[in-house]
């Protein structure tokens, strides 16, 4: 006997408060144990649109809220600054973990898929994480944050040379130049938007914040967004970032986020709810050699691109550090390549994603602690260290 939705949505709800509950009383990530809760129910929310939907408005939101603190001139600089450390990402997270697939004996076409998988850190973990754990004014956040953007930016071209691939169809130079002039356009309609519309609304948003109905207008430019990255076959993430900006040329973004945040943290959680009932262990869990050589490498190699390219971004090299032990966390355009794969390797990219997702995490958490450790004892050496 089928349930009614209204029925299914509260009892979805309240699962959630309890494990959260939980959640929080025993001192676990809340995103984990969402997870977690997804794969227990995954068999009664198998292909549920609803579950779907609103986690998808949930990250929409969150990464609304996200663009909303980088205006356009603070943005411009950023990217400019991040490009050299997301150059070395693409080479050490997605190159080398294919380079490994090939040395484990996996044909072109999944050790491609699974690079993709290794690739891009989580998006909604991270920002979720960072923001949580109050850790968004910390010097290493604008950098992670950059980080996050330029992957949003990669990951569509590779998730279309990899649907290229799996479908047996040519990738040729004018199906990139056509990816790319889509995202180019995306960019282009947010900044003469936010520059020349949303910049002399001030007023108007004055006189109408305070109404009852004002949200049904910051949330509907956000989710329209998004939407429109859909339709030209984006990510709805980069869509929903860059209505962020728009908005923010309105100067008025702690205001709008007190009106935002209430239903961002109703929905968000129920992306989590829906990453969790993508993953399957109904193969077992294949190729382990593989699986712990690509997730130790995945922890160091975007240690690396936290040292490296923290560097090159201006960070203290303790900054650096604690920025790249906070970037190891795999999630939704892992999902998304994971699910091009079939079998063996499928099931593969699902426990990879939850492993990295749940080491992630711990990672992201210890990262102050680390760094404050591993600095204290070099400081302490030199010290004491007596001169020759």
């Amino acid at each position: 006997m089928d349930i009614p939705e209204l029925l299914g949505a509260g009892l979805v709800l309240l699962l959630l408060f309890v494990t959260g509950f939980l959640g929080a009383k025993w001192k676990i990530p809340e995103v984990i144990v969402y997870i977690l809760l997804g794969i227990a129910v995954s068999g009664l929310l198998t292909d549920s649109h609803m579950v779907h939907f609103v986690g998808e408005v949930g990250i929409v939101l969150l990464f609304f809220m996200l663009g909303m603190e980088f205006p356009l001139k603070q943005l411009v600089g950023v990217a400019k600054k991040v490009t050299p450390a997301g150059s070395i990402d693409v080479v050490l997270n997605f190159g080398i973990a294919t380079g490994i697939c090939l040395l484990f004996g996996l044909d072109l076409i999944s050790s491609l898929l699974i690079g993709g998988v290794v690739y891009a850190t989580s998006s909604s973990i991270t920002a979720k994480m960072l923001e949580s754990s109050k850790r968004m004014a910390n010097p290493e956040s604008e950098f992670i944050l950059g980080l996050l953007i330029f992957e949003d930016l990669v990951a569509p071209v590779l998730v279309a040379v990899l649907v290229g691939l799996t479908a047996g169809e040519e990738i040729t130079g004018g199906a990139l130049a056509l990816l790319m002039g889509k995202v180019f356009l995306l960019t282009i309609v947010a900044i003469v938007l936010g520059r020349y519309l949303f910049s002399k609304l001030g007023p108007f948003f004055d006189r109408h914040l305070s109404s009852d109905v004002f949200i049904l207008f910051v949330v509907g430019v956000a989710i329209a967004y998004g939407g429109f990255a859909l339709y030209l076959e984006l990510s709805e993430v980069l869509g929903a970032f860059l209505a962020g900006i728009m908005l923010a040329e309105v100067k008025r973004s702690h205001q709008l986020e007190g009106l935002v945040v209430p239903l961002r943290d109703l929905t968000l959680p129920i992306f989590f709810l829906y990453f969790g009932t993508t993953i399957s262990f109904s193969e077992g869990v294949p190729m382990i050699g593989l699986l712990i050589t690509l997730l130790v490498w995945s922890i160091v190699g975007k240690i690396i691109v936290g040292m490296v390219g923290g560097k090159l971004y201006g960070l203290s090299k303790k900054v650096a550090l604690r920025a790249g032990l906070s970037l190891t966390q795999r999630g939704e355009f892992s999902i998304i390549i994971a699910a091009l794969a079939t079998g063996t390797v499928q099931a593969f990219g699902s426990i990879f994603i939850l492993a990295s997702a749940m080491l992630g995490i711990v990672l992201f958490q210890s990262a102050p602690a680390i760094t404050k450790r591993l600095f204290k004892t070099k400081q302490t050496e030199q010290k004491w260290q007596v001169p020759s």
